[in-house]
């Protein structure tokens, strides 16, 4: 049986930018085995895989899929930009509009428009949380890092956030201070598998709702992964909660462009209703 890999940006208009995702449509006949295996040999930060939906989703017939997100080290239980990707996919086959996924994390909807003949999802996330670091856990990630203390941003305080996978949110002082980026490989991967963490997500502040981030994905085999959604939901969820950003509104979070691939995603708070939503641009890789 042949595989079809598809290969697509998220969060950029240009194949050059954002975070690049493997897609495959009908993985009916792979098992985690094989899955892996693709994805491995892909070696983006993830790949997402297409089957049938469970029995009695509620979702209009040919919108909805189950995914599995696959990082070339291990299955992920959510992954935004690979969503994004899939989503643009599925709407150059079957028409913009409402797309329902179940994932290892929930229901996930994604709502893609076209302007100007170019397509942009918007996921919605789990319902999010955040939860408190212990000061060891706090010093063994910034020791790995090579981070001092005194480089984090005091607004931005340290803690773990949840939107579909769980992120370590670190603030940055100042934005040389997240340019500067190399880390411990092996020692983080060690923490980050022991809280169970996917990526570990770098903020430092350019405004009231902007931001430039970047994320270590040592977990995924990966030394940082170029555009991040589900980390983006998670923080968009963090910054809501810690008031660092208004109940209701839109974020800005620019990433990649310290690798070479920037992209930017847009963070949507809505009061009163706990999920966060995150869209972005995403085309096909040639």
């Amino acid at each position: 049986m042949t595989t079809e890999v598809l290969r697509y940006t998220a969060f950029s208009h240009d194949p050059e930018g954002g975070n690049p995702a493997g897609v495959v449509l009908d993985a009916a006949g792979l098992d985690e085995h094989a899955m892996l295996e693709i994805a491995a040999g892909l070696g983006y930060s993830e790949t997402a895989f297409l089957t049938a939906p469970p029995e009695g989703f509620g979702a209009q017939e040919g919108r909805a899929f189950t995914v599995r997100y696959f990082s070339p080290k291990a299955e992920v239980p959510f992954c935004g930009h690979a969503t994004v990707a899939t989503a643009v996919a599925l709407a150059e086959r079957i028409g913009p509009g409402e797309i329902l996924l179940a994932t290892r994390a929930g229901t996930v909807p994604v709502s893609v428009t076209s302007e100007d003949g170019q397509l942009r999802a918007t996921l919605t996330s789990v319902e999010p949380h955040t939860e408190e670091i212990g000061a060891a856990d706090l010093a063994e990630a910034l020791a790995a890092l090579d981070w001092p203390e005194a480089d984090l941003d005091p607004e931005i305080p340290p803690a773990i956030a949840y939107a579909g996978a769980r992120h370590l949110v670190l603030g940055a002082r100042t934005r040389a201070r997240l340019a500067d980026l190399a880390y411990d490989f092996a020692r983080l991967e060690a923490l980050m598998r022991r809280l169970d963490l996917t990526t570990v997500q770098l903020v430092h502040r350019a405004g009231p709702t902007e931001f430039h981030v970047r994320d270590p994905f040592p977990v995924g085999g990966v030394v940082e992964d170029p555009a991040t959604g589900a980390a983006a939901a998670a923080f968009g969820a963090y910054a809501r909660e810690r008031g660092l950003v208004p109940a209701d509104a839109v974020l800005t979070l620019h990433q990649g462009a310290d690798m070479g691939r920037p992209g930017l995603l847009t963070v949507e708070l809505r009061a009163g209703d706990p999920r966060v939503r995150v869209g972005g641009a995403g085309v096909r890789i040639p």
